[in-house]
């Protein structure tokens, strides 16, 4: 009997630690499945700082290094330059924070590692802080009246994918979501794209993944999907931001596809 679906041998068969609802599950299992696609495990890292992201390493059955709050590009990057023939991830949702300075002149050197980056526009583990994309008008609890950019001067959400598109270092920025299955597998394209591009050592690279959060929304998974959907969508659109990818192999991979 032959297998159409199985658990990627890339993620671990353990029970999860997310709340129910929480969109890191389904992107641990997209990123687990490229791996597996791409036959990388044994030479694939992820570095996963402070946040709901540190559980990261509990899934993935592969290497991983845990740097300080904000500084997993600044780690990313010394682990790529010293293994430059490994897949070298950098997962994070601190990155519009702590992490700017690191991100930004990372990805205006062209560093060769690949960014996850996972907006749910909120701080999960810590509270449910206000973040730098939390949108306007959204409550947090350091914002319990709604963001407010001008009166209240906590300025407007950050669109991470544009701003780095603006730097000469960036070769592929895309944002996807992982709301529904038609996302979900889109959200998987620009995820393989980005570490193929990594792998020949285009430059870098950075996809940015819109998920829920539930638990600091304050709102049941259902309702969360929905107000992703109705929000948070129209506010940062999805798709590839920035494509300068060599058009031949990007064309290769679509076909490979």
């Amino acid at each position: 009997m032959e297998l159409a679906f199985g658990h990627p041998k890339s993620l671990k068969p353990i029970q999860t630690k997310y709340c129910p609802g929480c969109g890191h599950g389904v992107i641990h299992r997209i990123i687990a499945e490229v791996i597996d696609e791409m036959g990388l495990q044994t030479k694939s890292i992820i570095t996963n700082p402070v946040g709901c992201s540190i559980w990261a390493d509990l899934y993935f059955d592969f290497d991983s290094v845990q740097p300080a709050h904000g500084r997993t590009p600044a780690a990313s990057t010394a682990i790529k330059r010293m293994l430059p023939d490994h897949l070298v991830i950098c997962y994070q949702g601190d990155l519009a924070a702590i992490g700017t300075a690191e991100i930004i002149h990372a990805a205006n050197r062209g560093e060769k590692f690949t960014t996850i980056f996972v907006n749910n526009a909120i701080y999960g583990m810590t509270g449910g802080q206000m973040a730098p994309t939390t949108l306007v008008g959204q409550y947090a609890t350091t914002a319990p009246n709604g963001r407010d950019p001008v009166e209240a001067g906590m300025g407007y959400p950050i669109k991470v994918c544009e701003l780095l598109a603006t730097l000469g270092g960036t070769k592929y920025l895309a944002r996807g979501a992982v709301n529904n299955p038609a996302n979900i597998k889109k959200t998987k394209k620009y995820i393989r794209t980005a570490l193929e591009a990594q792998m020949r050592g285009e430059g870098f690279t950075l996809v940015e993944v819109l998920a829920q959060c539930p638990t600091n929304w304050k709102m049941s998974p259902a309702d969360a999907v929905g107000w992703l959907e109705q929000n948070m969508i129209p506010f940062y659109p999805l798709g590839e931001i920035k494509n300068t990818l060599q058009p031949a192999q990007t064309d290769a991979a679509a076909g490979e596809r």
